[in-house]
């Protein structure tokens, strides 16, 4: 160190001044550094290297890259809050149901167009109905493990803008059926709204009965997907159609209510595997929902087709619907939470194949 160095360090009038450099080299050297992580990020900007460029300025720009990197990142919780507020798993099952039950309607090939804005209506009254279910339970959800993490249970979306989102995204769903394909299958669509939203939501806590209310409303748009394209209220088919998805609902939502039966007596919730502990009672709603649904299913596979053709096709429904039907007579006679979820995985799997075979045998 040289005589002025310590000159300058030892005189009182230069000790602020040293002080205040040093603290400024140490933070323009951190704020370098948090520029180039930022800039490693995507956030991109540089630093000057002029010698009149300040640690101030270096500090805005920092400051102004870490706000746009929150901004971004909240923007992207929004987008995923808004499409799990929707229920998205139960709003895709609803469109494959509609999209076979479209086919059988017409009859034959459906325009892709046709398809899309059906699908779309459709989609958007089920997304509106799943957003206003967890906006009603919203309280509940929160005393649930499985549902706390919900976007308005959790406070991530306040309930008045979750409302104003099903609003919209309903009466679109609405106008849009009842433009494209008239007022019949628009009818449909907020008949299903209603009784899911005003009807099964608020039955949930009162008594175990809600799942029977919650498979005629999960049901009804099946009748959408059929009365769009051709078919009519009046006729059989349609109405086996929804016998098929209303049946599937009982093994499907039993699995369910079985397995998380704890969260659901804990937050108030009368489902039947709370009424009764033992799951008899849901053991044998599992097993009547997957005998309804086989024989709804070989009925239709006789309405239209010929005489070999719907005994191959009811030889197939017996075949695939066999493993759901065959779990829940185990659950029925020993419940327990492996059972339950291999009836839950099951049921995934035999809904889309046995209407397939159904949509087959009715078109060919």
């Amino acid at each position: 160190m040289t005589t002025d160095t310590l000159t300058i360090e030892s005189e009182p009038k230069y000790q602020d001044l040293v002080s205040r450099e040093t603290v400024s080299a140490g933070v323009t050297e951190e704020i370098a550094s948090q520029a180039e992580e930022l800039s490693q990020s995507g956030i991109d900007f540089s630093l000057a290297s002029q010698p009149e460029q300040t640690s101030e300025r270096i500090s805005c720009n920092v400051e102004f890259a870490c706000s746009v990197k929150t901004e971004g990142v909240k923007l992207s919780q929004l987008c995923k809050d808004l499409i799990e507020l929707t229920k998205p798993r139960i709003v895709v099952m609803i469109l494959v149901t509609t999209l076979a039950t479209a086919f059988i309607g017409a009859g034959q090939p459906v325009q892709v167009m046709d398809l899309f804005w059906l699908l779309l209506g459709t989609g958007l009254v089920a997304a509106s109905a799943g957003a206003a279910n967890q906006i009603w339970e919203r309280e509940i959800d929160r005393k649930m493990k499985r549902t706390a993490s919900r976007p308005i249970s959790s406070g991530r979306l306040h309930w008045f803008y979750g409302s104003l989102y099903a609003g919209l995204l309903g009466a679109s769903g609405c106008g849009l059926i009842f433009t494209k394909f008239g007022a019949v299958p628009a009818a449909v669509g907020a008949a299903t709204w209603l009784l899911y939203v005003l009807l099964y939501t608020p039955m949930k806590t009162r008594t175990s009965w809600n799942t029977s209310l919650g498979a005629v409303a999960g049901a009804l748009p099946m009748l959408i997907g059929y009365t769009a394209t051709g078919g009519d209220l009046t006729d059989l088919t349609g109405w086996l159609l929804f016998g098929i998805l209303a049946a599937w609902q009982y093994p499907h939502f039993m699995a369910i209510a079985w397995m998380y039966r704890e969260q659901y007596e804990q937050a108030g919730f009368k489902m039947s595997t709370t009424v009764d502990p033992s799951g008899k009672s849901a053991g044998i709603q599992s097993v009547a929902g997957s005998i309804i649904l086989i024989a709804c299913a070989i009925g239709l596979c006789w309405t239209r087709s010929n005489v070999l053709g719907a005994i191959f096709a009811t030889l197939l429904t017996l075949l695939f619907a066999w493993p759901m039907l065959n779990a829940s007579i185990r659950f029925a006679a020993s419940p327990d939470d492996l059972i339950a979820r291999s009836l839950l995985r099951k049921s995934l799997l035999v809904l889309p194949l046995v209407l397939g075979i159904v949509t087959a045998a009715l078109l060919w």
